[in-house]
C-alpha cells in the first residue's frame, strides 16, 4: 500500500484555495489515479496536499475534470453523487474511521464508521458527524455551491480544508502526539450521478467500495 509523509506547517493563513500557492508546495502532489474498471472513459487527473499544524490537517484537492455537476448542497447531503473528491482517514489502529467527503460546491458529508459492512441505510455501526462540529471543518472551493447544468467543457477546480483534531478527538479519545505517528487513510475521486461517472482511489480498492479500510494506504506525519 502507498505511504505519504504529512509535513508540518507554519503557514496556514497562506494556505488558500489555490493549488499553485506557495504555501502548499512544502506538501508533496498525491495521485489518485487508481480507476475501478467499471469508470467511464472520463478519467479526470485528480491530486491532493496534505498539511499539518498544532492544530489539526490541511488539505488541498486539484481536480482537471469535465463533465462537472453538483446539486446537492447543505451538511450531510448526497455529495458523492455530485462531483466529488473524498478524505477517509483512521487516526487509531484500533479505532474507526472517518469518511469526509467533498462535492466540487463545497458541502460535507462525514461519518464515523466503526464497522463498515452494508446494510439498508447506511453501515452497521456508524455515528452522523453533528452539525456543531461539521461546522468546525473548514471548507473552500473554487467552484459556486450549485454547478447546473453540468460544465462539459474542460475545467480545473480546487477544494481546501481543515479538519481540527478536536473533531476527531470528540470520537476517538485524545490523539497524543501527532508528530512521528502513523494514520491509515486515502484518497477517492468520484461523480456517480455525473453524465461521465467514475471511481478513482490513492490506495487501490480491491472491489467498486470506498469503505474498505483493509485498502488504507498510510500517511506519515513529520517530526
Amino acid at each position: 500500500m502507498p505511504s505519504y509523509i504529512v509535513r508540518k506547517t507554519n503557514l496556514p493563513e497562506k494556505l488558500t484555495c489555490d493549488w499553485t500557492a506557495p504555501a502548499w508546495q512544502v506538501a508533496d502532489p498525491l495521485p489518485i489515479n487508481n480507476f475501478r474498471p467499471e469508470s467511464g472513459t472520463h478519467r479526470p487527473k485528480t491530486q491532493a496536499r496534505l498539511l499539518y499544524d498544532e492544530c489539526g490537517i490541511h488539505g488541498i484537492f486539484q481536480v482537471e475534470d469535465r463533465y462537472v455537476r453538483c446539486v446537492r448542497s447543505g451538511f450531510q447531503s448526497e455529495v458523492w453523487k455530485d462531483s466529488c473528491v473524498e478524505f477517509f482517514v483512521k487516526p487509531k489502529s484500533d479505532r474507526g474511521y472517518f469518511n469526509f467527503e467533498f462535492n466540487c460546491g463545497g458541502s460535507l458529508l462525514c461519518n464515523y464508521i466503526t464497522n463498515h459492512e452494508r446494510i439498508f441505510d447506511g453501515f452497521k455501526e456508524f455515528t452522523k458527524l453533528p452539525i456543531d462540529l461539521g461546522q468546525a471543518v473548514r471548507v473552500v472551493s473554487s467552484l459556486p455551491g450549485t454547478v447546473e447544468p453540468e460544465i462539459q467543457t474542460p475545467i480545473t477546480w480546487s477544494l481546501k480544508f481543515f479538519i481540527p483534531f478536536q473533531v476527531l478527538e470528540s470520537f476517538i479519545g485524545n490523539l497524543d502526539e501527532v508528530s512521528g505517528s502513523r494514520w491509515e487513510a486515502n484518497f477517492f475521486k468520484c461523480a456517480d450521478e455525473t453524465s461521465h461517472p467514475h471511481w478513482a482511489a490513492w490506495a487501490h480498492v480491491d472491489e467498486l467500495n470506498f469503505h474498505l479500510p483493509r485498502c488504507f494506504g498510510t500517511l506519515r506525519f513529520e517530526t
